[in-house]
């Protein structure tokens, strides 16, 4: 593969902004991060790639989406699945979680299949593998996830998951206070699955439990869980007490308020949130009517919700949760690394969510207003506007 040189472009690392700075790309990995020196001339054996002055982030991560443009990957098909890809890469997204919602065994185990089938030839962004949301789950918490199929931890049930997912399961949603969930978060654990937890009715107490035995991360926090009360402070504030706990965060204006954002930031840090999209397929589609975990979900003004007015997952994109983040007043570096670094860590991808030498080339150039101009996944451009 041909050498690439990334030119004038500002470049977001860890806790500071390269300007002017050069991105030199060989097989697919960033060699080399620097700023441009006056009189210096790239070899004529490069190719060359001019940023013009645009804002060159590390890929993001996106580790809860369910669908995009009209494609829901719950319906099994491998089109679903490359459809999701393709409109991840357009909004900054090079790396995603298939997640799920709950259904039968049947229908989880065919979606997973397309997922597998679809791994390693992605038309966009990579898939980074499969996030489980339910159906262990609390009905009394199960925001739009349908009651038909939420049922208690079964470790038969996930030992056929697993035989079938092989390494491709990478986190699972559960309602750790449910019988059962303690065995199945140590039997998760042990086979190096993110465990988090959401659509919970656990208390405080009940919480300590699960992040005792392993669960580490807190899906779409906030929404679908026992709310902060003074005398029955419940999941979140228990998250918030353990420092390996990260926890998700919604952007888009409607499923957390400004100030929320801003206090996970400031008790977490960049380094314990994680921006996601949590999308279904009205993702890229606009207002209209959609089929989603079997209910009827209605997107107005794009926002989603059932028919009783149930929050039902956004719209939002990466980017856009991105630029709302920045606009909340998160710095720049900061909220870059909540859409990047963040995940990457919480999913154990060393070699993503970073604009560092050995690091895979995973990069997008945005905009003034956080636009994607372009997408790169190991090197190579999969989206160009």
């Amino acid at each position: 593969m041909k050498t690439l040189l990334i030119s004038n472009v500002r470049a977001v690392l860890r806790d500071r902004i390269v300007e002017d700075a050069e991105v030199l790309i060989e097989d697919g990995k960033i060699v080399g991060i620097s700023e441009k020196r006056e009189g210096a001339a790239a070899s004529s054996a490069l190719q060359r790639l001019d940023g013009q002055g645009q804002l060159l982030i590390p890929g993001m991560i996106d580790v809860h989406i369910h669908g995009a443009k009209g494609f829901d990957m719950m319906d099994g098909s491998t089109r679903s699945v490359e459809e999701v890809s393709r409109a991840c890469v357009e909004t900054g997204c090079t790396s995603f979680l298939a997640t799920s919602v709950s259904s039968t065994l049947e229908q989880f185990l065919g979606m997973a299949k397309s997922v597998g089938e679809v791994a390693g030839r992605e038309p966009g962004a990579a898939i980074a593998g499969i996030h489980m949301e339910g159906p262990y789950l609390h009905p009394k918490r199960k925001g739009m996830q349908n009651e038909a199929y939420l049922r208690h931890p079964d470790l038969n049930e996930l030992e056929t998951i697993l035989a079938s997912t092989g390494n491709r399961l990478k986190m699972v949603t559960l309602a750790p206070e449910l019988p059962g969930g303690l065995e199945m978060i140590e039997r998760l654990v042990a086979e190096g699955i993110v465990v988090a937890v959401a659509h919970s009715d656990a208390t405080y107490e009940q919480a300590k439990t699960a992040f005792a035995a392993g669960a580490s991360h807190i899906t779409h926090c906030f929404n679908g869980m026992r709310p902060i009360h003074h005398r029955d402070p419940g999941v979140i504030v228990a998250a918030f007490e353990e420092e390996k706990v990260s926890l998700q965060a919604i952007v888009d204006g409607v499923h957390l308020h400004p100030a929320i954002v801003r206090l996970m930031h400031r008790l977490k840090g960049p380094e314990g949130v994680v921006l996601i999209t949590d999308a279904l397929q009205a993702m890229g589609m606009g207002d209209g009517t959609y089929l989603f975990g079997g209910h009827q979900t209605r997107v107005e003004d794009g926002v989603a919700r059932l028919q009783d007015g149930t929050l039902a997952s956004s719209t939002v994109t990466m980017n856009i949760a991105l630029r709302n983040t920045i606009e909340l007043g998160v710095p720049l570096c900061e909220a870059v690394a909540m859409a990047t670094r963040t995940p990457a860590d919480v999913l154990g991808l060393s070699g993503k969510g970073r604009i560092e030498p050995d690091c895979d080339a995973d990069l997008v150039l945005l905009d003034e207003s956080y636009g994607v101009v372009w997408s790169m996944v190991g090197g190579k451009l999969r989206y160009q506007r």
